[in-house]
């Protein structure tokens, strides 16, 4: 699906402050996650926001704090680090799957959450997630 082409809600508006530190905030044409989180604090509105923002200007995301996509080569983000033969803490799994809702899914906030509590990179938490076949989703982004 083309970026212009996802939904958006029907009162979505171009803010110019946020399209401009979106465009400030690009990296090789692409909004890092970390950036749009930064920018949604900064401007103090929801992350959504920034994404919703983002689809409307055809700015792909990259570099996915849980390290889904973005990642050069179209890697996983944990393809590039040492985090397969980092030992997960005591608890980690069962936390992420006592997450997960009754359609299999769990939330990309939820993971944010869980990874602070463990004091993990959320990377690391994106990883055993997808290596346990969890569907993440939705984004807090609205990547996905």
């Amino acid at each position: 699906m083309a970026l212009s082409d996802k939904r958006r809600p029907t009162d979505f508006t171009l803010d110019d402050q946020i399209a401009a530190a979106i465009r400030g905030r690009l990296i090789e044409g692409k909004l890092p996650c970390a950036q749009a989180f930064v920018i949604a604090r900064d401007l103090e509105v929801a992350p959504l926001v920034v994404g919703q923002h983002a689809d409307a200007l055809e700015i792909h995301l990259a570099r996915c704090q849980l390290g889904l996509f973005g990642y050069p080569g179209e890697k996983k983000g944990w393809e590039m680090t040492d985090l397969a033969a980092r030992p997960a803490p005591d608890g980690l799994e069962a936390a992420i799957r006592a997450a997960v809702d009754e359609d299999g899914h769990l939330a990309c906030a939820a993971l944010w959450e869980i990874a602070a509590q463990f004091e993990v990179p959320k990377m690391q938490v994106g990883y055993l997630a997808d290596r346990m076949e969890i569907k993440i989703t939705p984004c807090q982004l609205g990547a996905f």
